[in-house]
């Protein structure tokens, strides 16, 4: 990883991260976990190739009826209209109704009569990234998971958090630093390249997310302490400043909903004052969030040397220790 500094750039391994983070800090990890939501079928009847990336149910099975709604991503969007019924391993689907740009409502069951999620578990496909080139192996399911991921929802994996293992966080534990999770389901939104000359014209896609009232105590226990609080990745960063208390600066309220919070260079962070993270995509909003803490030019400079280097860039890549914002 490389460690930004204010007048230099270190690099460093990301092993030692639970080295580096100043003892007493509060350390803040997005516990969400990605679905296996890519399901491989064929439209029933011509037999024609679908495959569908599952988004979030709409609509839960009754008592009386084990279909469920989901919103989906599905390809090729061609021949995908209401009423066509695709047959997947493990499931049974119909499309109920196309929205336009891949998107469409469909109804789901499972087989063997198990809740959808459950039944993901076991069918569904790892949806790893597309620019890897290849389908998802077997050990995806563990490799693109953190190992504290608990609560389903994601279509894709905080990855900045892929880089802590057990091991990192028993020394945090040793170095008296405070481990405290906040929820945010990463959406398929968030790789959506910004297109506008203005970042205040992009179309901030929406995540849900949860800040608990016990993370909310956690945080105030390390302000009266005088302790940084410190996120994994940039989600765990939006999640922790969408609950901002205005009225109790680098606090935070118990919060659960959807955010559109864009953080960009100008913006004023109220509550983190590090954080890890990944190298990401030109043209992103994960990028401009870097270039709020750290400024435009420094977070080119950072990816230059990155470039030159080495580094690895994306899901599977390298890390950034930002351990205080610099404007």
């Amino acid at each position: 990883m490389i460690v930004v500094e204010r007048d230099t750039l270190i690099d460093d391994w990301v092993c030692n991260f639970g080295d580096v983070v100043q003892p007493g800090s509060l350390v803040v990890l997005n516990d969400t976990r990605v679905r296996h939501a890519r399901v491989l079928g064929k439209r029933r009847g011509s037999g024609g190739k679908v495959e569908l990336l599952l988004l979030g149910r709409v609509k839960a099975c009754s008592q009386h009826n084990a279909v469920e709604r989901w919103q989906a991503l599905g390809k090729p969007s061609r021949g995908l209209r209401a009423g066509t019924w695709v047959d997947a391993e493990g499931f049974s689907i119909q499309v109920i109704e196309c929205r336009g740009g891949g998107h469409f409502t469909i109804d789901v069951q499972s087989t063997d009569g198990s809740q959808v999620e459950c039944a993901l578990e076991r069918w569904g496909h790892v949806p790893i990234p597309p620019y890897l080139g290849r389908p998802d192996e077997p050990g995806d399911k563990t490799r693109y998971q953190t190992i504290y991921a608990k609560r389903h929802g994601s279509v894709a994996a905080p990855t900045a958090g892929l880089h802590l293992t057990e091991r990192t966080l028993e020394v945090l534990r040793e170095r008296q630093v405070e481990i405290g999770h906040v929820t945010l389901h990463v959406g398929i939104g968030t790789f959506r390249p910004v297109a506008v000359a203005d970042l205040d014209d992009h179309p901030m896609h929406s995540e849900w997310f949860e800040v608990s009232a016990g993370l909310a105590e956690r945080v105030a226990t390390a302000r009266r302490r005088g302790k940084p609080v410190v996120a994994v990745g940039t989600t765990a960063v939006r999640a922790l400043e969408s609950a901002a208390d205005a009225a109790n600066h680098g606090c935070v309220k118990p919060t659960s909903g959807l955010t559109c919070l864009l953080i960009q260079p100008g913006y004023r962070f109220g509550v983190v004052d590090g954080f890890l993270t990944n190298f990401h995509q030109p043209k992103s909003t994960l990028l401009a969030l870097v270039s709020a803490a750290i400024g435009v030019e420094r977070t080119h400079e950072a990816y230059r040397v990155a470039i030159e280097r080495g580094y690895r860039f994306l899901s599977y890549g390298d890390a950034m220790w930002i351990p205080q914002r610099l404007l």
